[in-house]
């Protein structure tokens, strides 16, 4: 079964009302807050958290411009983009402090992209042994702290 279609996730994704157009411009038209996720804004982006973690503090870098890839950006944009991953990886092991981090972008449907026309970057705070019998087995992520609690503090970090 694919982790994506798990009967648990299904039952998350219901919880959360289908919104029309895209997710990424419609938040960073609200005022910051848990509401919308952002926790951070940049210049030409900003940091939102997921709202389907694969682990506590999984950040994503948004462009404001509604791109589907990197090279329709200009550098200006990918260059604070880079500098904003890198200030997520500080922010991260400040308040979690992983062991490790994954970091990409899936770009287009081949590739995985959930968003397929708002091109983003993934940060995910990783520890060893972090993937369990819950991720293998059960298909079922585990989170340590409500995406409220992680919206708070990874906020908070920032403004520091």
């Amino acid at each position: 079964m694919n982790h994506l279609w798990s009967p648990w996730r299904m039952k998350y994704i219901e919880k959360h009302e289908k919104v029309e157009g895209c997710v990424f411009c419609n938040a960073q038209a609200k005022e910051d807050s848990a509401a919308n996720l952002i926790a951070f804004r940049g210049q030409r982006a900003f940091v939102i958290l997921n709202l389907y973690p694969y682990a506590s503090g999984h950040l994503m870098v948004v462009p404001f411009e509604h791109k589907a890839t990197l090279e329709e950006l200009d550098s200006s944009i990918r260059t604070e983009m880079m500098e904003l991953t890198s200030r997520c990886m500080t922010v991260l092991r400040k308040i979690y402090n992983p062991q490790g981090f994954n970091m990409g972008a899936n770009i287009g449907e081949a590739a995985g992209a959930g968003v397929l026309d708002h091109v983003h970057i993934h940060i995910v705070p990783r520890w060893n042994g972090d993937t369990n019998f819950m991720s293998t087995l059960g298909e079922t992520r585990v989170l340590p702290e409500s995406l409220e609690d992680t919206y708070k503090r990874v906020h908070e970090a920032f403004e520091r």
